[in-house]
């Protein structure tokens, strides 16, 4: 295999995050917004994961008494990516927490909307 099939995990992490900041910039629905930057963290996940692979080698789990690195797979990217999983969630939490509390009190869950009614707000005050 070569060319683009030989990196296709990489290429649809590529072609996710694309997706992803596509979205992020040109919606202003701000659920919207969430959703890209999620595509975005996805597409990241997916692309640690694909490199922290290595066709043939087996999990870093010790077993059968096997000591030798060159058997398994690095153990980092399968970290970095459970611990990118918890922040993406725990932002994803507080953001829509956010993205509540500006509707309660604009009404619209359009950005250009809510920062015209923020300045009319600040003007008055």
């Amino acid at each position: 295999m070569s060319g683009i099939f030989a990196n296709f995990y990489e290429a649809a992490s590529v072609i996710l995050f694309g997706v992803g900041f596509t979205t992020l910039l040109l919606h202003n629905n701000l659920i919207k917004k969430m959703v890209g930057l999620n595509i975005m963290d996805t597409a990241i996940f997916l692309f640690l994961a694909a490199k922290g692979y290595v066709h043939g080698r087996k999990a870093p789990i010790m077993a059968d008494g096997i000591l030798d690195a060159s058997v398994y797979i690095n153990p980092i990217p399968s970290g970095l990516v459970l611990t990118g999983i918890v922040v993406c969630v725990s932002v994803t939490a507080f953001s829509l927490s956010l993205v509540v509390a500006l509707y309660k009190r604009y009404r619209t869950l359009n950005l250009d909307e809510i920062i015209l009614l923020a300045k009319k707000e600040g003007d008055t005050q």
